[in-house]
């Protein structure tokens, strides 16, 4: 969707013919959310419309597969080849290596799969953090005379406050008008997606790169100064607080990470935006981002197999629009079917951490979100939900599994307040299902858990509960609970 990367760049107006096919098993592979599956078929669509302003030939189809879309391309046209960017998908590579397809390296992220792989190579572990450190000092980002700007490397233990009770505004999200075309991809998923759900698109969402520019600067200017200090926040009245919501339009290529990246370390050196803003922020393009796509790209494909801890519970029916009583889960459940998007602590510390501590099955919530969320890949959910929220690949990502009881969720949200559930108890039809499954939890996983020097703690304080038979107990209705939609 960017013009000035992969196999366009290099190549002008009546060099090349370009091909754009629409697959329609795509859209009905899954069970898709509205504005995703919006929001890919219109950016699509008005980069054709772009290209055909600068004046390239499109062949635009729209065919049953792209393998099909493919085939027909060549018998109409007899190319001499055809050439595509690496896909971000293993099996979207595989396919177009099949196909005869020659395939130019994947520009969109800073660090390539290769250079990934060389700092990869011979490490025992593979912390981000140390990735990150890595990355900064090669590219030279908030670095003085070869030191971390500010002094540290990271800011994290400054992003961690709680929500603010003050009443403050937050800045408001960015519109664009829906138009003609995006009536016409309305039509066309409806007919195309048998099981859609969630809102309508609202122009929430960028479908073009000037759209993602103009969010970018807002950003920059209005919202990265006060992202720090709440970025782990959660609150009902403010669907992002100061999260770029950016992803979207990075994952499709409408924006480049190398831009956002620099645009953030010069609002800093401007004096516009604090030092644990803007390293906070940078962490997570530069850092997280790039890492978990290094991950997803060195294990594949047998990673997305992982299941460690043996969970099997199917996705609970919360997830897919059923009713619940625990606050903060209908609250992101409703977020997620109004907007396709909730922010990282709502994915990693209630949904993520929900599905962990009950036993669902990883590759039903990875299938789940990689449909439901407008950022959502394989090569994002994978990592995100294999490595880091489930635990699933038994710790090759994560140094610990992110379980925890509803005191995080009590002290990070203000949900809890008007819940039913007591996030103290852990037994009682009143006791909030985060802490009873979060002690049963580690009983239930105490073997696969106890070599892990950072659960050493956590599993003797659950070998100290003189009610844990109790909680084991209550767990096991909870979980029924859950599985039925009950809960």
């Amino acid at each position: 969707m960017h013009r000035e990367v992969g196999a366009l760049r290099a190549h002008a107006p009546g060099e090349v013919r370009v091909l754009v096919v629409e697959s329609r098993a795509k859209f009905a592979s899954k069970r898709w959310h509205r504005q995703r599956a919006h929001l890919v078929l219109a950016s699509l669509r008005r980069f054709v419309l772009e290209l055909r302003e600068e004046g390239f030939e499109v062949d635009h189809r729209v065919a049953e597969s792209l393998s099909v879309g493919l085939a027909e391309h060549r018998a109409e046209f007899s190319p001499g080849r055809v050439v595509a960017m690496s896909p971000m998908s293993f099996d979207g590579e595989r396919m177009l290596e099949r196909n005869g397809v020659t395939v130019v390296p994947n520009e969109q992220f800073l660090c390539s799969a290769e250079s990934f792989a060389a700092w990869a190579d011979g490490r025992r572990t593979m912390r981000m953090e140390d990735f990150y450190r890595w990355q900064r000092t090669r590219i030279g980002v908030l670095m003085d005379d070869g030191e971390p700007a500010g002094g540290r490397w990271n800011f994290d233990a400054d992003n961690r406050e709680p929500p603010p009770n003050d009443g403050r505004s937050w800045p408001e999200s960015m519109r664009d008008q829906l138009d003609a075309l995006d009536a016409r991809v309305m039509v066309d998923i409806e007919r195309w997606c048998p099981d859609l759900f969630g809102a309508p698109p609202d122009g929430t969402w960028a479908t073009t790169r000037t759209g993602a520019l103009a969010r970018l600067h807002h950003f920059i200017d209005e919202v990265l100064p006060l992202f720090g200090p709440h970025e782990d926040a959660m609150l009902r009245s403010e669907w992002k607080l100061a999260h770029s919501a950016l992803s979207p339009a990075m994952n499709l290529g409408l924006l480049h990470p190398g831009e956002i990246i620099a645009a953030a370390e010069l609002a800093y050196r401007e004096g516009r935006v604090p030092i644990a803003s803007a390293e906070g922020f940078i962490r997570q393009v530069m850092g997280w981002r790039e890492y978990v796509r290094g991950l997803y790209t060195l294990w594949m494909p047998d990673y997305r197999a992982s299941n460690a801890l043996e969970a099997d519970l199917p996705l609970p029916p919360a997830f897919l629009g059923g009713t619940t009583e625990l606050a903060c889960v209908s609250h992101t459940i409703a977020g997620l079917e109004a907007r396709g998007w909730v922010h990282h602590i709502e994915r990693l510390m209630v949904l993520g951490n929900l599905a962990l501590t009950a036993g669902v099955r990883p590759d039903a919530m990875v299938d789940w979100m990689w449909a439901s969320f407008v950022d959502g890949a394989e090569w994002v959910m994978l990592p995100n939900v294999l490595g880091m929220a489930l635990y699933a690949d038994g710790g090759r990502m994560a140094t610990k599994p992110y379980a925890s009881g509803g005191a995080y969720i009590n002290r990070m949200s203000d949900h809890c307040g008007d819940c039913r559930f007591d996030p103290k108890k852990r037994t009682g039809t009143d006791a909030c299902p985060f802490t009873t499954l979060y002690w049963d939890f580690l009983a239930r996983n105490e073997s696969a858990l106890r070599g892990n020097n950072r659960m050493g703690n956590q599993l003797g304080s659950m070998r100290k509960l003189k009610d844990l038979d109790a909680v084991r107990e209550r767990a096991v209705e909870v979980r029924d609970r859950l599985t039925r939609g009950t809960l």
